[in-house]
C-alpha cells in the first residue's frame, strides 16, 4: 500500500508521542523567520566585528553573502516540500548524501546554537545593565548572571509550548521592528555625517584579497543565520510543505534590507574610531548620534528585545534538532520525549539549559564581553557555512531527476542552491587561516567531537544509518493521489495567511 509522504511510513520515524501539529500558520512562521535572524541583535553584535574585518565594505559583504544565502533558502524550501522533519538538514543530508554527513550537519547546528546561548545572552545581560548604569555593562560576571536570567526565562517560554512561544515573538519582534524603522527614517533626515556615502562600499574592490572577502562572508553569514528555524518548526506548522519555505524567503528578504540600511547608516554617521570603541554597543552609539539623549536608550531597548527574541528561536532550533536525533536514536532516546501537556521536547530543553549554564560560568571567566562575542561569532559562522553547504548540495541531489525539466527548475533548483553551497564551502576553507585559536577550537574542535556519538550510535544500529533515500521525483509522484488542488478548501488554505491570533 502506498503511504502519504511525510507520514511515519515514509519518514522512518519511530512511533510515539510527537510535537503538536498544525499549531502555526503562515504569519506566525514569518514572524519566527524574522526573529530567528534577529535584525537588531545581529547589527549590534556584529557590526563592529564586520567593520574590523572589511572596513567600509560591510554593505558589500552583506550583499554578496545574501545572493548565495538565498540559494540555501531555496534549497531548504525545496527539501522541506518533500520531507517534513523537525531535524531539517540533519534528515535531508542523511537521506541524500550520507548518514554520517547528515549527523554532522545536525551536530553542527546543535553546537552553533548552544554556543549562541552564551553569545546571545551575554549582550542581553550587558544591555540590560547599560539601561541602568553604563559603567556596569562591561562587567562580564554581572552580565553573565543577568544574561543567564534572560536565558532561563526564554527556556520556560519554549517549554510552555509553541503557541506561547509565538505570542512572545509577536510582542518582542513587533516592538523591535517598529523601533528600527523609526530610526531608519530618522537617519535619513539626519544632518551631517562622518563619511560621505560612496557606492564603492558595495563593490568587490574594497576587500583585502580573497581571505578578506571570505572573512567578511563568514561574519555576514552569522547576520542572516536563524531563518531556518521555520524548517525545524515544520512538524508543528499548517501546510508546512509550502509555509516553511515561503516564510524563510520573505524573512531573509526583510532582514537583508534592514541589515544593508543600518550598515550604510553606521558607515555614514560614525567614524571608524567610534565604531571600534562602540563594539557590541555600536547601535546605542548610532542612536545617540541620531537622537541625542533618548536615541541610545531606545536602540538599546530594540537590541535587548531582539536578543531575547532570538534566544527563543535558537532554543527552538536546538531542542527540535535534538528531539529529532533522540527520536532516531542517534543520540540518547530520552531527548525524543515530548511533554504530555505542553507538547514540547522537555528533556532536550532541560539538557540544553544545563549545558548553557555551564558555558555561562566558563564565559564569565573568559574575559571581556566583546572578546567572548567576537570569538563566538566567528566560530558560529564556520559551523553555519558547514551545515548550510551540505543542505544546498542535498537539495540538488534530491531533485536531480527534475532539474532538466525547465530552465526555471534548473536555475532555482540546481544552479542557485549549488552556488550557495560552493560559496559557503569556499568561505569555510578560505577563512581558516584568519580565525583565532579559540574560534577554531570551538568550530572545528566541536565538530570533530561529534564523531564520537555518531560512531557510538551507528554501532548500536540506529535505523537512521539505513535511510530510505530521498528522491523528489518519487516523493512528488507519490503525493499526487493525496493532493486535491482544485478543491475549495485547498484553494482557501493556499491563499490564507492563517494565524492563531
Amino acid at each position: 500500500m502506498r503511504t502519504a509522504p511525510g507520514s511515519s511510513g515514509s519518514s522512518g520515524r519511530s512511533p510515539g508521542r510527537g510535537l503538536q501539529p498544525n499549531a502555526l500558520g503562515t504569519f506566525d512562521t514569518l514572524v519566527m523567520a524574522v526573529a530567528g535572524s534577529a535584525p537588531a541583535y545581529s547589527l549590534a553584535a556584529t557590526t563592529a566585528v564586520l567593520f574590523g574585518a572589511v572596513g567600509l565594505a560591510g554593505p558589500a559583504s552583506l550583499l554578496y553573502c545574501a545572493i548565495p544565502m538565498f540559494g540555501i533558502v531555496l534549497a531548504y524550501a525545496r527539501l522541506g516540500r518533500i520531507d517534513v522533519n523537525a531535524g531539517a538538514g540533519y534528515s535531508w543530508v542523511g537521506r541524500t548524501l550520507h548518514p554520517f554527513l547528515g549527523f554532522l550537519s545536525g551536530w553542527a547546528l546543535v553546537l552553533a546554537t548552544t554556543v549562541f546561548m552564551v553569545a546571545g545572552s551575554l549582550p542581553a545581560g550587558s544591555l540590560t545593565l547599560s539601561l541602568f548604569d553604563a559603567g556596569l555593562a562591561d562587567d562580564t560576571v554581572l552580565a553573565s548572571l543577568v544574561g543567564a536570567g534572560w536565558f532561563l526565562m526564554m527556556l520556560l517560554v519554549v517549554l510552555g509550548g509553541v503557541r506561547l512561544t509565538v505570542r512572545a515573538q509577536l510582542l518582542l519582534s513587533g516592538l523591535e521592528l517598529l523601533l528600527l524603522v523609526v530610526f531608519l527614517l530618522a537617519a535619513l533626515a539626519h544632518h551631517g555625517h562622518a563619511t560621505a556615502f560612496d557606492w564603492s562600499w558595495f563593490g568587490l574592490d574594497q576587500f583585502r584579497g580573497p581571505s578578506g572577502f571570505a572573512a567578511g562572508a563568514l561574519i555576514a553569514a552569522f547576520y542572516y543565520w536563524g531563518w531556518d528555524v521555520t524548517s525545524n518548526l515544520s512538524e508543528e506548522t499548517r501546510n508546512s510543505r509550502r509555509t516553511a519555505g515561503l516564510a524563510a524567503l520573505v524573512g531573509v528578504g526583510v532582514v537583508f534590507l534592514l541589515f544593508e540600511a543600518f550598515t550604510v547608516a553606521v558607515n555614514v554617521l560614525l567614524s571608524a574610531d567610534r565604531i571600534e570603541r562602540g563594539g557590541a554597543n555600536v547601535l546605542a552609539v548610532l542612536g545617540q548620534e541620531i537622537w541625542p539623549g533618548v536615541g541610545g536608550k531606545l536602540l538599546i531597548l530594540a537590541v535587548l528585545l531582539s536578543t531575547v527574541a532570538t534566544l527563543e528561536t535558537t532554543l527552538i532550533q536546538v531542542t527540535r534538532s535534538l528531539f529529532a536525533m533522540g527520536r532516531d536514536r542517534t543520540l540518547p532516546a530520552a531527548l525524543g520525549t515530548v511533554h504530555r501537556r505542553w507538547n514540547t521536547p522537555w528533556v532536550a530543553i532541560a539538557v540544553v539549559g544545563a549545558a548553557a549554564l555551564v558555558m555561562f560560568a566558563a564565559a564569565a571567566a573568559a574575559g571581556s564581553v566583546g572578546q567572548v562575542l567576537g570569538d563566538a561569532v566567528r566560530a558560529i559562522g564556520l559551523l553555519i557555512a558547514f551545515y548550510y553547504a551540505l543542505a544546498g548540495i542535498a537539495a540538488v541531489v534530491a531533485y536531480k531527476g527534475l532539474l532538466l525539466r525547465s530552465v526555471k527548475e534548473f536555475l532555482l533548483g540546481g544552479a542557485w542552491p549549488l552556488l550557495g553551497s560552493a560559496f559557503m564551502l569556499w568561505a569555510f576553507v578560505e577563512s581558516l587561516g584568519e580565525l583565532s585559536t579559540t574560534s577554531l577550537t570551538i568550530g572545528l574542535g566541536g565538530l570533530a567531537l561529534g564523531v564520537v556519538p555518531m560512531l557510538v550510535y551507528w554501532r548500536k544500529g540506529s535505523a537512521y544509518y539505513r535511510p530510505a533515500r530521498l528522491d523528489a521525483a518519487r516523493v512528488l509522484a507519490a503525493a499526487e493521489p493525496f493532493a486535491a488542488p482544485d478543491s475549495p478548501r485547498a484553494r482557501r488554505e493556499d491563499k490564507s495567511l492563517a494565524t492563531d491570533f
